[in-house]
C-alpha cells in the first residue's frame, strides 16, 4: 500500500473512478427498487425495452458516466492532495480538516450523481419493467 499514488485507494478502486463506475455508491437506490442505467442495459432484452427506452437509457448512461468521471477526478485530486499533505510532512489540524472536507464534498458530490440517475431510470422503465428488473438483479 505504501506504493500507492493515492494510499488510501488501490490502483483498481482509481481505475473503476476514472471509468465512471459506480462503486456501490448508488446502493441506497439500487437495493431499494430503483435500477441503475448499466444495469438496465445489460438487461434489455430481458426487460423488453422498447427503442424509445433503450436510447433514453443509453442516454442516461452516457451522461451519468461522462458526469461521474469529472466529479471522480476531482474527487481523487481531493484525495491526493490529502495524501500530499502527510507524504511532505505538512499535515496539521487545520489543513487537515480542511482537505478531508475538500475530499468528502467532493465523494458525496460523486454520489449524489450516481444515485439521481437511478432516479431518473424510474421515469423511463414501468413499473413492470422495474419489478422484474428487481427480480433478475436477485432482489425480490
Amino acid at each position: 500500500m505504501q506504493k500507492r499514488a493515492i494510499k488510501a485507494l488501490s490502483e483498481q478502486q482509481v481505475e473503476d473512478v476514472r471509468a465512471g463506475k459506480g462503486m456501490a455508491l448508488a446502493l441506497a437506490a439500487e437495493l431499494n427498487g430503483y435500477p441503475g442505467p448499466l444495469h438496465v442495459l445489460e438487461l434489455a432484452d430481458r426487460l423488453a425495452l422498447s427503442q424509445a427506452q433503450e436510447h433514453k437509457t443509453r442516454q442516461l448512461a452516457a451522461a451519468m458516466q461522462e458526469e461521474a468521471r469529472a466529479i471522480g477526478e476531482q474527487w481523487l485530486a481531493a484525495e491526493a492532495a490529502l495524501d500530499r499533505l502527510f507524504r511532505d510532512r505538512s499535515a496539521a489540524p487545520q489543513t487537515v480538516e480542511q482537505a478531508v472536507q475538500h475530499a468528502a464534498q467532493a465523494h458525496g458530490r460523486l454520489r449524489a450523481a450516481h444515485l439521481r440517475y437511478h432516479l431518473r431510470m424510474t421515469e423511463v422503465l414501468n413499473v413492470e419493467q422495474i419489478a422484474a428488473y428487481n427480480r433478475l438483479r436477485g432482489y425480490r
